[in-house]
């Protein structure tokens, strides 16, 4: 048979009638998808919580699927809709003709919050929705005044996210101005804004920090409310981590009962990446790689020195994702203290008789300490108003001296021996330096898809990454239950373990439970 009959077959079998489960197939996804829509035009502004609807149609009737609706103006200002046609604006001035976007976000579009499913895991699958630009407009493009606030302690691709930002709402949306609010939320109110243009955010992206400078605290909804009408801000951005998006939720609701819409947009930093329900947080992967670099320093002099050991301390107030992934990433690091894991001192899993086995084996090892850590040991201040922000115990240092004095005085595995111990304390270091490559793409898609929100309405939103796809989470959602901690029990930890086979307290503690119940019933 001649090549050409085959091609003629290949041609005839493409071009055959669809197959009857095919065509069934498809109308019940268009079935589920019109469910989907149906739920979207019932839905109704709930400013204190994010609110939930079943779709019974798009799973088996076994699983319940739950979508996590996000606020919009147009719920309390339906007067204000626009409606207006979205369009690339600097694409279509250049082409001489509207331009539209390939693939505009619906209703419809949703995205699966948890993708593992199994015996441990509930019998309820969440929905969320997918960031991007809308067909429609809520704001006129050309009359909008946006402005940019950042808040909290510095963080890799914060200047990103004010460069995506303002050339977002300028070259894509056509912007009137553009406003940046230097020293967090008290500047708002405390100090003139900064008109951002393409010509004075031009490089910053290769810069550490941010041009519009950051503080914590300052939040007074009254005087930001006022300091937004004088300047006639029609949508706010707020840069910070969960402290500040709470702040954030927080002007949402007293923004709701203004005479005029104001859209409020978070997008969630922490260098620690600690908040809730996203896959990471800019500035993370730039904080990992620059503590590897202090690791890496810390092998080379303690592999150099008779009995060295190397003490590296990263950030991680409340969370050791950096610390882990630093561990992990380096395959050098012996032990890894994590404030979710508590630290033992004692008998022979304690983390200095595991030090001493090392450095005994090897000659050397190399500790990495979250920031957080040991509060057990070292207690921070747990009253006054700054309690909460109370700075956290110097554990790396701590750890340092505790190392010294048991290998002179008191090692479980031989003779006293003296330990050349150097401390390395890298964390402003890491978070004052620019953003690697892999931030500065989660910074311009987190930055884009933010105005693209902002402009179809959305507000009281976070924009955060979900199992690689941008999505608007409400911002009550996400703080919630932020700061999010490493699972001490979870695969990550795991992981950490098998490479640095230091002891496990929450292990030991769950087998010796569970030999005290079995000598118990004997």
């Amino acid at each position: 048979q001649s090549p050409m009959t085959d091609n003629k077959k290949r041609v005839a079998d493409l071009s055959a009638p669809v197959s009857e489960p095919s065509t069934k197939k498809a109308k019940e996804d268009m079935d589920a998808a019109a469910v989907v829509a149906s739920a979207a035009r019932d839905y109704r502004l709930n400013p204190d919580a994010w609110e939930t609807q079943v779709l019974t149609s798009v799973f088996p009737p076994e699983v319940q699927a739950v979508r996590l609706r996000c606020a919009t103006l147009n719920e309390v200002f339906p007067d204000s809709n626009k409606r207006l046609p979205n369009y690339r604006r600097c694409l279509s001035e250049a082409m001489g003709f509207e331009v539209s976007y390939w693939n505009p976000m619906g209703d419809e579009d949703l995205v699966i919050s948890d993708l593992i499913r199994g015996p441990s895991h509930r019998d309820t699958v969440e929905l969320l929705e997918r960031a991007g630009p809308r067909a429609t407009t809520f704001f006129d493009p050309k009359c909008v005044t946006a402005g940019i606030v950042t808040c909290g302690g510095l963080c890799p691709g914060l200047n990103n996210v004010i460069r995506e930002i303002t050339k977002s709402l300028l070259e894509q949306y056509g912007a009137a101005r553009v406003l940046g609010f230097k020293g967090g939320y008290g500047g708002i109110y405390g100090f003139d804004p900064v008109e951002l243009t393409m010509e004075n955010t031009e490089g910053i992206s290769m810069r550490g920090g941010t041009i519009l400078s950051s503080n914590r605290g300052g939040y007074d909804d009254a005087k930001i409310i006022a300091a937004l009408d004088k300047h006639r801000v029609d949508q706010l951005f707020v840069i910070g981590g969960d402290g500040t998006q709470r702040g954030a939720h927080a002007l949402s609701k007293a923004v709701r009962c203004h005479s005029r819409p104001i859209s409020i947009i978070g997008v969630p930093k922490t260098i620690d990446n600690d908040v809730d329900r996203i896959d990471r947080s800019f500035g993370f992967f730039t904080a990992v790689e620059e503590a590897l670099r202090a690791v890496r320093s810390a092998k080379v002099e303690a592999s150099c020195l008779e009995n060295g050991i190397g003490v590296v301390k990263v950030m991680g107030r409340d969370a050791g994702f950096i610390a882990a992934h630093v561990t992990l990433s380096s395959g050098d690091v012996d032990l890894c203290v994590v404030p979710e894991v508590p630290i033992v001192l004692e008998g022979k899993n304690s983390i200095l008789t595991h030090v001493e086995r090392v450095v005994r084996k090897r000659g050397h090892a190399v500790i990495v300490v979250a920031e957080g850590a040991g509060e057990e040991i070292i207690r921070a201040p747990t009253d006054g108003p700054e309690a909460a922000r109370a700075k956290a115990p110097a554990i790396g240092y701590h750890i340092k001296k505790l190392i010294e004095k048991y290998f002179k005085e008191t090692p479980a595995l031989g003779e006293p021996i003296t330990a050349n111990v150097k401390y390395i304390d890298p964390s402003y270091m890491i978070r004052s330096v620019p953003a690697n490559a892999s931030d500065a793409l989660l910074c311009m898609l987190l930055a884009q898809n933010a105005v693209h929100s902002a402009m179809a309405g959305f507000t009281a939103v976070c924009i955060g990454v979900v199992n690689s796809r941008v999505v608007n989470l409400p911002i009550a959602a996400v703080v919630a239950k932020s700061p999010r901690a490493m699972d001490p029990q979870g695969r990550t930890w795991e992981r950490v373990l098998s490479m640095t086979q230091q002891p496990n307290p929450s292990l030991i503690k769950a087998l010796d439970m569970r030999s005290r119940s079995s000598h118990t019933l004997l």
